[in-house]
């Protein structure tokens, strides 16, 4: 392995896993940005604050943590951090799963359905049947897929942002000069900031999904740098869409939309945006149905059993899958408001205190 290889494994990677996973279920529709940030207008800074720093200290101490005790799985990880309570992280991540590529599914179709005109069941077969082959593959194919995906995200959303923006600027600093916040009630900044903290506590559903590819780290500097380095991915994308939907606050259309981008953008970036949106959500898809089965090849190490072939791998996803796609019919807005809301206390009370706790003790 050449030195850049090795670098770039230590250093980017991880993030980019990450921010793989996360931008899907969070970024790439819009929905979170405006459930979590941007329908509080120009307060909205003070859940951007909170989520920039919350995913940087996340990502680092998890990462350092998976170094120190070599847990690449989340139940091995899990098991170190918690102890005995470790099964109850089972449930809620399951959850987790199901919940997030549910919001993938209820997307992709949205998506599928509005601009491309492709009928609901064959978009959610379509999203079967490319998830699947990516987890039958392999760890090299999937990381390969999650790279370019980013790159091409970012270039997209940048795109995306610089024409919502070149048209709306003036909208934008008319919202922060006067502290618009029309849209939701006044929130103290103390609840603001406790929104950005939920956000990133729902989200860390996506660190078991990064913990297969920090096998690679060997130092503490790398540990933190690489967390410090996720934080900053997790978070621009984030900024990006707050800006361009401030262009178009307090407008209801753009705010209550099922998918806000689609709400912004003009007909002629609309393909480019079905395109890439679906490829991120099937990359989320991919990466949190990777950590399950991840988790059950743990197990059966463990068990000193054989792990598991390509056709177990390929029947897992498709259940997984299946029950995502019976979930999606409550809706994105449904899902979101509220699935991810249950979702965020359990990741607190199971993973972010644990993980404090024993930093703050020295016990990392």
């Amino acid at each position: 392995m050449s030195r850049f290889s090795r670098l770039f494994r230590a250093y980017l990677l991880p993030g980019i896993v990450f921010q793989s996973v996360l931008i899907g279920g969070a970024y790439a529709t819009g929905r979170e940005i405006v459930q979590y940030g941007a329908q509080y207008g120009a307060r909205g800074v003070w859940c951007i604050g909170a989520i920039g720093v919350g995913f940087s200290l996340m990502a680092a101490l998890s990462f350092e943590f998976a170094r120190r005790h070599r847990t690449y799985d989340y139940r091995n990880f899990m098991r170190a951090l918690t102890g005995p309570a470790w099964p109850l992280f089972d449930g809620v991540y399951t959850l987790m799963v199901l919940i997030t590529v549910a919001v993938v599914i209820a997307a992709s179709v949205e998506v599928a359905q509005e601009v491309l005109g492709i009928p609901y069941f064959l978009s959610v077969g379509l999203v079967i049947v490319l998830v699947g082959a990516l987890e039958i593959a392999g760890r090299r194919p999937i990381e390969r897929f999650k790279t370019v995906g980013s790159i091409l995200l970012y270039g997209a959303f940048v795109v995306f942002a610089v024409v919502v923006l070149s048209a709306t600027w003036d909208n934008v600093g008319r919202v922060f000069a006067t502290g618009d916040h029309s849209y939701a009630p006044a929130q103290a900044p103390v609840a603001l900031l406790f929104t950005g903290v939920l956000y990133v506590a729902y989200n860390l559903g996506a660190m078991p999904a990064t913990l297969f590819v920090l096998d690679t780290q060997t130092s503490t500097r790398q540990a933190v740098t690489a967390g410090l380095i996720t934080g900053l991915l997790s978070v621009v994308p984030f900024v990006i869409t707050y800006l361009a939907f401030m262009g178009h606050y307090p407008n209801a259309e753009v705010m209550g939309a099922e998918v806000p981008w689609l709400a912004l953008l003009p007909q002629s970036l609309v393909h480019v945006y079905a395109v890439v949106i679906l490829w991120t959500l099937i990359e989320t898809s991919t990466g949190m149905i990777h950590a399950v089965v991840h988790r059950v090849d743990a197990h059966f190490e463990d068990a000193a059993r054989p792990a598991l072939t390509r056709t177990q791998t390929g029947l897992i996803t498709a259940g997984i899958l299946i029950v995502a796609a019976g979930l999606s019919r409550f809706g994105l807005v449904a899902l979101v408001a509220r699935g991810y809301g249950l979702l965020a206390y359990g990741f607190l009370l199971l993973f972010a205190l644990p993980l404090l706790a024993r930093f703050l003790l020295r016990r990392l």
